[in-house]
């Protein structure tokens, strides 16, 4: 045996000297998503996994990568995206993925499923009215939307929560009223179709119509379906503004009552008189977390928020949709009524408006209408001069021209409340925006810079440069933190066994370059990203290929 001994030992060194793997990322410094400090190591990919992380000095790899320099991490989770067309457009998915995204979670209140005929000749009518972004409705149900994703060819993964606003358009309409007993039941199935399907939840966004309509029981019920399954209510609160508080208790009753996990959407304190109330709110959600529920927050890194002209209009003016929208706002009588209360402080609907605190501070970023398209990046201010009206009518005449909610950013928060905001325990990060590129029907209109520089933009300026969190802990808060909140099995974490999800990136010169200016802007400092093992941006540039995937919740029945 003594003799044997050597022979083994020469053998053994042997196979680790011709093990071979599919990728080698060598040298480079690992944050495997844990919140750990980083270590210099080498990672190894075989097909779709991650299959080594440790010294890999003696095996070979197909494609061999130097990151020496260079931080290794897992893929970015963008947890509110509205790429859910632009992905349709361009399945590249630039500008995340140069940013480092790997998935992209939609649903905020609307979700791409469930539709019936009615609702896909509602989405056919905005096509004819912006006939740039048309494209073929070849799914019903969200599952087969996300399949539908995956089939045309995506970058990223893909995941979603089912729309509480869309379940409630499906059964309801446009209608401002509660649902009988027997329409709940009907709106209650669709979740639990939409969970079994690999849904995440619930997701709400509760200060646009007809979204606002919904009780609190209402969306107390479809949660409870969510929780059921291991799913989660996330939510664009009521108010994120003067009544805030009561949307927090809102939010933790729901959870509470239906016994589940509970998110709020992009945190922010609205309006310069409510820029004081983020201490009260941190206690509010950390009281809660100590009684038991888990409520967690995700944010993005920019002191003006991007929506559109109907957050500056009652919601009761926008009943019945768009055709019905319009038409009120063209009725002397209706418009005057319109008109008086956008101009006066209300508790009852949230005015963005009157949070940006002044026109100038609401700029313009896209239309529909070609006539219009001459005031892309103009302030409403401007605007208002040249039509010779007051803004509120200003605001009321281009959603008559344009026939959409005309895309709109406001500039409503404080820079030092982004910080604390960072630095929050349960704090996750999102774009709140679309995944465009930075050419074809993408330049036709303007976008909020987020769309851009989000991820990176917190990297680098809110990381190295202001050192507001450590780089562990912003991987954690890109990664694990939200794939746990999610309960997604297998990524967020360099881990082997789990998907090869990464982004590789100089953290000397990662950087935002978006502007409100000139948003069409892709970030730099991103080197290399694989999803699902296959590489998709190689030194900086984008290599064509489309691995993405539909991801799915903790309830999905295959």
């Amino acid at each position: 045996m003594k003799k044997l001994l050597p022979l083994l030992i020469v053998l053994l060194v042997s196979a680790c000297q011709k093990q071979k793997f599919d990728v080698i990322i060598r040298g480079g410094t690992v944050y495997d998503g844990s919140g750990k400090p980083g270590v210099i190591t080498d990672v190894g990919i075989n097909a779709d996994t991650v299959a080594v992380v440790g010294d890999l000095s003696k095996a070979e790899g197909k494609t061999e990568i130097n990151a020496e320099g260079l931080v290794v991490a897992p893929g970015f989770i963008n947890m509110l995206s509205w790429a859910t067309e632009s992905l349709i457009m361009d399945g590249n998915s630039q500008a995340d993925i140069r940013q480092g995204v790997t998935l992209e979670v939609f649903g905020e209140g609307q979700s791409m499923g469930p539709l019936n005929e009615t609702m896909k000749g509602d989405i056919q009518a905005e096509m004819q009215r912006n006939p740039d972004w048309r494209y073929d409705i070849d799914w019903t149900t969200l599952d087969e939307y996300l399949q539908s994703l995956q089939r045309r060819g995506i970058a990223t993964n893909v995941a979603s929560f089912i729309g509480a606003t869309t379940v409630r358009i499906h059964e309801l309409g446009y209608d401002n009223r509660l649902p009988d007993s027997e329409e709940m039941d009907r709106m209650k199935e669709l979740v639990r179709q939409a969970m079994e399907d690999g849904a995440l939840g619930v997701g709400s966004s509760l200060i646009y119509a007809p979204a606002n309509y919904s009780s609190t029981e209402e969306l107390i019920e479809l949660s409870k379906v969510a929780g059921e399954y291991g799913g989660m209510y996330i939510t664009h609160m009521r108010s994120e503004g003067n009544t805030i508080f009561d949307a927090v208790n809102e939010t933790i009753r729901i959870a509470r009552d239906a016994k589940l996990p509970a998110e709020i959407y992009h945190l922010k304190m609205a309006g310069e008189g409510n820029w004081g109330k983020l201490d009260s709110v941190i206690s509010m959600i950390d009281q809660a977390n100590k009684s038991g529920l888990k409520i967690t927050t995700d944010m993005y890194t920019y002191t003006a928020g991007a929506t559109g002209l109907d957050a500056s209009m009652p919601p009761w003016v926008q009943e019945g949709g768009m055709k019905e929208w319009i038409k009120r706002l063209q009725n002397p009588k209706i418009r005057k009524q319109a008109l008086d209360e956008m101009r006066k402080p209300s508790d009852k609907w949230e005015n963005l408006l009157l949070m940006a605190g002044s026109p100038e501070r609401v700029l313009l970023l896209g239309f529909a209408n070609d006539s219009l398209k001459q005031f892309v990046g103009k302030t409403l201010a401007e605007v208002s001069k040249i039509y010779g009206k007051s803004p509120e009518e200003t605001a009321m005449d281009l959603v008559i021209t344009d026939s959409t909610r005309v895309g709109t950013a406001y500039f409503m928060m404080n820079e030092e409340n982004i910080k604390r905001q960072i630095a929050l325990p349960y704090m996750s990060f999102c774009s709140d925006a679309e995944s465009p590129a930075t050419e074809g029907v993408f330049l036709k209109s303007n976008t909020h810079p987020r769309a851009y520089g989000n991820f990176s933009r917190l990297l680098g300026k809110y990381v190295r440069d202001e050192k507001v969190i450590p780089m562990e802990e912003a991987i954690y808060k890109l990664t694990a933190l939200p794939a746990a909140n999610l309960k997604i099995k297998k990524r967020g974490s360099i881990t082997p066994g789990n998907f090869a999800d990464l982004a590789i990136f100089d953290a000397a010169k990662i950087q935002d370059h978006a502007t409100f200016e000139k948003p069409h802007q892709y970030s730099t400092g991103m080197m290399h990203v694989f999803v699902n093992g296959t590489q998709v941006l190689k030194e900086g540039e984008h290599t064509g290929a489309k691995p993405g995937r539909v991801v799915r919740g903790p309830g999905w029945r295959e």
